[in-house]
């Protein structure tokens, strides 16, 4: 049962993976040639490690923030302890700085017990990204998944958002390594940015999530190489004195997705991140009947199991169902087809080239990631083709000859879907004869955006397919049904939802408690949460003391804690804009030299606010010279402190709006 800690020590408180036997395919793709060897010896591969073969289970992990509300005017900036790390961006010339923010009093969490299994997410548990979790007992640690979120509303300006490793930081010795599950960005996008301050553990991915991390480590050359260890879909290690990993095969949208079983003292738990269910027609397919068959009559202590899609009824569509229809509409187009999907649709960009090929058609590959991600699966070699040509040889064949992948589907500015429909891309301009594909579903809070795509794709008089009109896109996310059956093949304990919003997280601890999980076995966390399980499993707790979950930040060169003031300045200029007050002032009488300059930005246009400015001046005037009157010498920051207090309370008085108000007093 989960009781709530009262020691006193502290404080107070994306297509299928398919399984390479998978039935759906009439032929198999080849992997990457893989080295075996004897238990106990590596062998060297690219500066890389294999690990000998053995037998396989799952794991996964999660994360999010805390917002504060924006203010009005500026404030002081508080210092901050800044630690230089060698981050360079992707043509560095400087370094990234470590910031540590000093507003927040630390909390003491108490000392790990001896006997206590712990499990700490950092991310992913209360948004969907920057995946993150820390598994714990005596004097080893494991992380699962070190991902990114991009940047939200409540953080402008933002480069990425990481999980918070202080944590980790400050237990470094203990950790024996990084395991991730497969290569989104959402659970390897935190590696450039973490590994040298946690002491640079090994890494453990399969083949095409280690490949993926190390063409992103790319863009850091400063960085200390990584130590990364290549493992396979069913393999079996010790790691530390205390846990022993199992891998296996799940199915998602990017090739060699896995889950993990780590097996603990108190037990094993099965981590199962980004996942769903091959099926047909809502049967499972007959692999993820045996994929699953390893968990039967096994007692699990712990479960912990994406909930992205538990929102969505029954089964998700079938990738198969999209590749036939994808199959239909790529023989069938009469002129040039453009295809806008997610990057990370690894699956579906093999089969969609695969497609063009047997039809005879020449495939264009538009967009930065989407370009790097094919470059890996030729590199790795799951696709054989020599169809792929540059955009500007378009013009040297017929239009129904060309297949065009690009990114852009969620209607990113700069993408290369979005110049299309803004004619702005250099090698294609839009004409009845073309068919625009929208491989990919509405992402919330992408619904403008994808809107004014559509809207410049139909002036254009192009034919426009999307996931609405046609069954073009399946989620790498399992709806409901498929999480429960898979809840159903596992025999487990404990249930900890991971991968999502907090309301999905209780959905699903819900419908895990509708399946027969006492309520009292499922814990739904949040980021920094402590959960420790202990008395030989039988006993789990919550710690009223969290470890560090404040919002962590890539920003330029700047990783770590961004000061309140920043981002809430940033809120302020986005919603309001700028006003600057410069006025020269008389050292010793206090009183203005000349009338005060005024600058406005995003808040109103000078040249139709004359009467506003007049009036500005004057209060500026009245308000430094009383406010300087009697002081000898002139206190500055007291004279900038009334200065905008004041012109603030005018301003929002004549146009309700408060902009970001900055004073610039020079003694003269």
């Amino acid at each position: 049962m989960i009781q709530k800690d009262n020691r006193n020590a502290g404080p107070t408180e994306r297509r299928v993976v398919k399984k390479t036997t998978s039935p759906s395919r009439s032929h198999s793709r080849p992997h990457a040639p893989v080295k075996k060897r004897e238990t106990g010896t590596t062998t060297k591969k690219q500066g890389t490690k294999r690990f000998a073969r053995k037998s396989a289970p799952t794991v996964k992990t999660s994360r999010p923030t805390t917002k504060k509300p924006p203010v009005r005017t500026a404030g002081k900036k508080k210092k901050g302890f800044r630690k230089r790390l060698n981050l360079p961006l992707q043509k560095p010339k400087g370094k990234f700085k470590i910031s540590r923010s000093t507003r927040l009093k630390k909390q003491e969490i108490p000392k790990l017990e001896d006997g206590v299994l712990r499990i700490v997410p950092l991310g992913g548990v209360e948004e969907i990204g920057k995946n993150m979790t820390v598994i714990e007992y005596g004097d080893d640690i494991i992380i699962v998944d070190a991902g990114l979120q991009f940047s939200i509303e409540e953080t402008p300006g933002i480069d990425f958002i990481i999980p918070n490793i202080k944590y980790l930081e400050e237990r470094k010795e203990k950790i024996r390594g990084l395991f991730i599950t497969h290569g989104h960005l959402d659970h390897i996008g935190a590696v450039p940015f973490i590994m040298e301050r946690i002491g640079n553990p090994p890494i453990y991915s399969r083949e095409f999530g280690a490949v993926m991390i190390q063409k992103r480590q790319e863009e850091y050359p400063h960085l200390a190489k990584l130590n990364m260890n290549i493992i396979e879909g069913h393999e079996s290690m010790s790691i530390g004195k205390n846990f022993k990993i199992s891998t296996f095969p799940i199915s998602h949208t990017i090739p060699d997705s896995m889950g993990l079983v780590i097996g603990t003292p108190h037990g094993d738990i099965v981590f199962i991140e980004d996942v769903r269910v091959d099926n047909i027609d809502g049967v499972p397919t007959e692999e993820e009947v045996e994929q699953y068959k390893q968990f039967k009559d096994r007692e699990i202590l712990l479960l912990t199991m994406d909930s992205t899609s538990i929102e969505k009824p029954g089964f998700s569509l079938s990738e198969s169902v999209v590749v036939k229809n994808i199959d239909k509409i790529i023989k069938e187009s009469t002129g040039r087809l453009i295809i806008g999907t997610f990057a990370s649709q690894v699956e579906r960009i093999i089969s969609i080239i695969e497609l063009a090929d047997k039809y005879g058609k020449k495939v264009v590959v538009e967009g930065r990631s989407m370009k790097s991600n094919v470059e890996i699966i030729k590199q790795l070699k799951l696709l054989k083709t020599k169809n792929l040509i540059p955009a500007d040889d378009m013009a040297n064949y017929p239009p129904h000859k060309i297949v065009m992948l690009a990114t852009g589907a969620q209607g990113e500015e700069f993408a290369a879907l979005m110049r299309i429909s803004n004619k702005t891309h250099r090698h294609i301009s839009l004409n009845k004869t073309d068919t625009v594909l929208l491989s990919a579903s509405v992402i919330p809070g992408n619904e403008y955006a994808i809107t004014k795509l559509k809207d410049n794709l139909y002036r254009q008089e192009a034919k426009i397919i999307t996931y609405r009109d046609s069954d073009v896109h399946a989620s790498g996310h399992g709806n409901r049904e498929e999480l429960g059956w898979i809840h159903k093949q596992i025999n487990y304990k404990y249930f900890l939802p991971v991968h999502g919003h907090h309301f999905m997280l209780r959905q699903h601890a819900e419908m895990s408690q509708k399946l027969g999980t006492p309520k009292s076995n499922t814990i739904i966390p949040d980021n920094g949460s402590i959960i420790e399980i202990y008395e030989k499993g039988n006993k789990i707790r919550i710690l009223k003391e969290k470890a560090p979950a404040e919002l962590s930040m890539v920003d330029g060169f700047s990783v770590g804690d961004i000061q309140n003031v920043v981002i809430r300045d940033r809120q302020l200029l986005a919603q309001d804009g700028m006003f600057v007050v410069i006025a020269n002032v008389d050292s010793k009488t206090g009183t203005l030299r000349k009338s005060p300059d005024l600058i406005s930005r995003g808040f109103v246009y000078l040249r139709e606010s004359q009467d506003l400015l007049h009036q500005a001046r004057i209060i500026t005037k009245k308000t430094i010279e009383r406010t300087a009157k009697g002081m000898n010498p002139l206190d500055l920051d007291e004279i900038k402190g009334v200065l905008t207090d004041e012109i603030s309370r005018f301003l929002f008085q004549k146009t309700a709006k408060r902009p970001l108000v900055i004073p610039v007093i020079i003694i003269v």
